[in-house]
């Protein structure tokens, strides 16, 4: 039995337990492309916070960093530096807005139709794949520390139950970040010197802007738009309320976009609803929205916490990489798992000409450029299947089962 008939006691204790389901995820992600950890802190809460007054304070969705822009704020930094790739992830916010309009004036077919499951699954896949080198990289910096932190993952994954289920990312950091105090591998100079109090974001990201990284990120905005739309209907489940209609897709994916567009100014990641907080109302039984709320508000005082956020920096890569060994296998998993799930039929010679030719650029590093721009990876493999998706024929059948859908 769900039920949203909670003390402010309880709210608050449950609300700081969900930040802790998301914090792993949160900081992980900044860690990885070289920001302040507390930014993404400040900007997940902040960003929560705009999402659900844009979505009337009724969908009970916690935004945080999102996995899907790793890869290519990594391949933009080196091309255009961290500021100026910062400040072209404003263009995420534009793709949706973009389909959030479309929602509202088309409904989700026309989506449907754009962005099937045969061009979404490859997407999936290469945002975990197009990693797996760095994974690798950071790991065997200290392949101890890596394997101790990936084993605590997976056993607790494979082993715990209910809340603890949940967590095995900050499960797998913090004993492998014991391991490697143990093991004298952690310079605690920077937590030490950090005062107390900081301010966690800087307000000077749009002087670095440049067109080139603002059109790179645009495609690469295509997975989290789709994982929006899921998220939004498992959400929706667990609440037993349908989010969709009423305060409507178009509103979420609003809210999304104007959290995306809030980040990026403040230098922050972009924002993505995060399905560890569904799971976590899922075994709980709690769905208000005021507990998300009270999660966003809880990152934001961590936030400024100027030790904490020099003590996760202190965090070793090799820690780090032990983990992405396992996560970003499971991303490319997910999308093998949509694949099938979506009942895409393998066997069909046109499925088979889009999937190939999108991970076959995706891996082998294709680029299209013209003049100082230059789209590769992820975002020329999307658009590249979005575009054989429209154009190859497909069989009567095929037509005949999207015309009854």
């Amino acid at each position: 039995m769900y039920t949203d008939n909670l003390s402010v006691a309880k709210r608050t204790i449950v609300g700081v337990q969900f930040l802790f389901v998301a914090f792993g995820a949160t900081v992980l992600v900044p860690l990885l492309i070289g920001i302040n950890p507390a930014t993404a802190l400040f900007t997940a809460g902040l960003g929560t916070f705009l999402f659900h007054i844009i979505t009337k304070g009724k969908v009970p969705i916690f935004l945080g960093s999102s996995f899907a822009f790793i890869a290519p704020i990594m391949a933009a930094t080196k091309q255009w530096g961290l500021p100026g790739t910062l400040a072209g992830l404003t263009s995420v916010s534009l793709v949706y807005f973009a389909m959030s309009a479309l929602v509202k004036w088309q409904g989700r077919k026309l989506l449907d139709r754009i962005f099937p499951p045969v061009v979404v699954g490859p997407v999936i896949i290469l945002i975990g794949l197009s990693l797996s080198g760095s994974a690798v990289n950071m790991a065997k910096d200290c392949w101890v520390l890596a394997f101790v932190s990936l084993l605590t993952a997976v056993g607790v994954l494979t082993f715990c139950k209910g809340m603890m289920k949940l967590v095995p990312i900050i499960s797998g950091v913090i004993v492998g970040y014991i391991v490697a105090v143990c093991m004298g591998k952690v310079d605690f100079s920077g937590v030490a010197s950090a005062s107390w109090i900081a301010c966690p974001v800087t307000f000077d990201t749009l002087k670095h802007f440049e067109w080139s990284p603002f059109l790179y990120m645009i495609p690469v905005a295509i997975a989290p738009v789709i994982e929006h739309i899921g998220d939004v209907y498992a959400v929706g489940a667990v609440a037993q309320k349908d989010f969709v209609k009423e305060p409507g897709l178009h509103r979420t994916m609003l809210g999304d976009g104007v959290a995306c567009l809030t980040s990026a100014v403040l230098g922050g990641p972009p924002e993505t609803t995060y399905s560890e907080v569904t799971g976590a109302m899922s075994i709980t039984k709690i769905t208000s929205p005021a507990v998300i709320r009270v999660s966003a508000a809880t990152a934001i005082c961590f936030s400024i916490v100027g030790k904490l956020s020099a003590l996760l920096q202190s965090i070793p890569q090799a820690v780090l990489g032990g983990i992405m060994l396992l996560l970003f296998g499971t991303i490319a998993s997910v999308g093998v798992q949509n694949l099938i799930q979506r009942k895409v039929n393998m066997s069909d010679t046109r499925n088979v000409i889009i999937v190939s030719i999108m991970l076959t650029m995706g891996l082998g590093g294709a680029v299209l450029s013209s003049g100082s721009f230059a789209v590769s990876g992820i975002g020329l493999s999307a658009i590249i299947g979005v575009i054989l998706n429209l154009i190859l024929p497909k069989e009567k059948s095929e037509e005949h089962d999207e015309a009854t859908k």
